[in-house]
């Protein structure tokens, strides 16, 4: 052990923020363990580390009795008091044992040691990092693939994108930059392990607080995400400032701030709709880009039954009834959808005596969108 050793703790405390008696300590425990393991010594022994020239000594520690029965741990009185008449029985005499070829063996344990306490305290930075950006977006980089995961390197970790996650109308090329939502951050005895997704609902607000100011500034309030990734997506938006046009703020001009997240994903259809505490505008503006003419509202079983024109039925549903199921996973509010004819046929609406419910403002605002896309 030399001056070098002294020198890397030091700058290993400055640069790595690794307390420089954390790792001496760490290092007399492993030199403890590798003297008994090299020397097969089973004696209680101690490390004197002398931190000012870097010398490192070896100490048998044994106690006095009055009559030893194992010499390696204890040492009877009357030899004691031959090292020193002061011993008395219950104290601990120390001797050198350092071995002659010990400095070989204590410098390979100390590199040894600190690579481990080095790795130790990068892994934790990095956890660290990563455990507060969890339910964040982020930038990475297509590493690799195999048929369980998406190798994603953010940087200072390759995070792991599951095929549950993976968008089904994507395909992943090595170096392909790809913005990921951080869903899970864990320690693990290899290091950090960060999940990723890019099917979360969370991916999609967090790219309308990018591309949205008056989202991200608080404006604009996202209120609810309804999904189905690579396919179509319902975002509801509020704002509490009655001259804002949350809707509009969202869809950007000529629908510029929408498609740039329509691009990110890849195609995904969004429809933007408004927000209201009143369920029966709600439920009708969320089954955009259908106009609505009633909608009747069972509060206990949290239960919606919409009338929509003849023409809009197929449209209300929507393909394989994914405008309605949006909808209704968007207000959390189950929907039951009726054509005009037959809510008339049924006597559940009258359109002479009932007030009609539409949302075309809503649906002119998503179908702006739509358009505009």
């Amino acid at each position: 052990m030399n001056s070098d050793l002294l020198e890397a703790l030091t700058t290993l405390e400055k640069e790595k923020g690794i307390g420089k008696d954390v790792i001496i300590e760490a290092i007399e425990a492993a030199l403890i363990s590798a003297y008994k393991r090299n020397f097969h010594q089973a004696q209680n022994v101690r490390i004197d580390f002398n931190q000012d020239i870097g010398s490192i000594r070896v100490y048998a520690r044994k106690d006095v009795v009055d009559e030893e029965t194992d010499p390696r741990l204890e040492i009877a009185i009357s030899k004691a008091k031959e090292i020193d008449p002061n011993y008395e029985v219950g104290d601990v005499v120390e001797e050198e044992v350092t071995p002659k070829d010990f400095g070989r063996i204590a410098a390979q344990t100390a590199k040894q040691v600190v690579t481990q306490r080095v790795r130790e305290a990068e892994r934790g930075i990095v956890y660290s990092e990563f455990i507060d950006r969890e339910e964040d977006i982020i930038t990475g980089i297509v590493q690799r693939h195999d048929h369980r995961f998406i190798y994603v390197n953010l940087g200072r970790v390759e995070a792991l994108l599951p095929s549950s996650e993976q968008m089904p109308n994507e395909q992943y090329h090595q170096n392909d930059r790809i913005k990921v939502y951080i869903t899970k951050v864990e320690k693990t005895t290899k290091g950090p392990q960060v999940m990723v997704s890019r099917t979360h609902p969370g991916l999609l607000k967090r790219l309308f607080e990018l591309e949205v100011p008056e989202i991200y500034d608080g404006t604009v309030e996202i209120k609810s995400i309804a999904r189905e990734a690579g396919d179509r997506s319902k975002i509801a938006v509020y704002a509490e400032d009655q001259e804002i046009d949350p809707v509009g703020s969202c869809v950007g001009q000529k629908g510029q701030r929408v498609q740039a997240i329509v691009n990110e994903l890849k195609g995904e259809k969004i429809d933007i709709v408004h927000w209201s505490e009143d369920p029966v505008e709600y439920v009708a503006n969320a089954l955009s880009p259908s106009k609505v003419l009633h909608v009747g509202v069972n509060e206990p079983d949290k239960m919606t039954s919409v009338v929509v024109p003849d023409y809009q039925l197929s449209l209300a549903i929507g393909k394989r009834g994914q405008n309605a199921r949006l909808a209704a996973k968007l207000t959390g509010w189950k929907i039951d959808i009726k054509s005009e004819t037959e809510a008339i046929e049924l006597g559940i609406y009258n359109p002479h005596n009932a007030e009609s419910t539409s949302n075309e403002e809503s649906s002119d605002s998503a179908e702006q969108s739509e358009d505009e896309r």
